[in-house]
């Protein structure tokens, strides 16, 4: 990830950012009550971790990480509230080969469209790295159908389809939402599942 947009993301953990909604995002739920979300899971970007909660709540084993520190710090608190079992750590997912272990699922909600092109282009063997044959990447990003000019840099389908081309199979890319903390805004989003082949 650039530097500039580490910083970005440690100035908005200083307060609360209109994506940490508190809860997880619906389509994670929904992917999780279909079985789409299987085994052990890393959550890349966890931010505050409602995701990796609500996922080790359901029986998976999960590792979230986050190069935010504040973030993590907020996720392990969380985890101890909760008695979670999910663990936390300060890591880059661009080097989660360096985590020294596979996991069946791999969860990206946020990452992949705050990377700039070449964190976005190295990203998907960073997480064929810890998947195993079969293994498989829940992806939620931003879409270009947003009409604003601000937020994150819009994500295609066709980007999506071209960054896993090498190395993944899409079961499916499908339009869908992001929830945010800020009013009237309906987010438009990507869902995608997709196995490493």
């Amino acid at each position: 990830m650039r530097a500039p947009a580490s910083r970005f993301f440690e100035v908005a953990y200083e307060g609360r950012p209109t994506w940490d909604i508190g809860r997880p995002q619906r389509p994670v739920v929904r992917l999780a009550r279909e079985g789409a979300i299987v085994g052990s899971v890393l959550d890349a970007g966890c931010g505050t971790g409602e995701h990796a909660l609500f996922l080790a709540a359901r029986g998976h084993e999960v590792l979230g990480i986050d190069v935010v520190p504040a973030a993590i710090a907020r996720a392990r608190a969380k985890a101890r509230a909760r008695r979670s079992a999910a663990r936390f750590l300060v890591h880059d997912a661009l080097r989660a080969a360096e985590l020294g272990r596979t996991f069946d699922t791999v969860l990206d909600v946020g990452l992949f469209h705050s990377l700039d092109e070449t964190g976005r282009a190295a990203l998907p063997d960073a997480y064929r790295g810890v998947l195993p044959v079969g293994g498989r990447c829940v992806l939620l990003c931003w879409s270009e159908r947003n009409p604003w000019g601000y937020g994150p840099r819009a994500v295609a389908r066709e980007e999506i389809a071209a960054a896993f081309a090498r190395g993944w199979r899409a079961l499916r890319v499908e339009p869908s939402e992001l929830e945010s903390l800020a009013p009237g805004w309906r987010v438009h989003a990507w869902l995608a599942v997709l196995f490493a082949a």
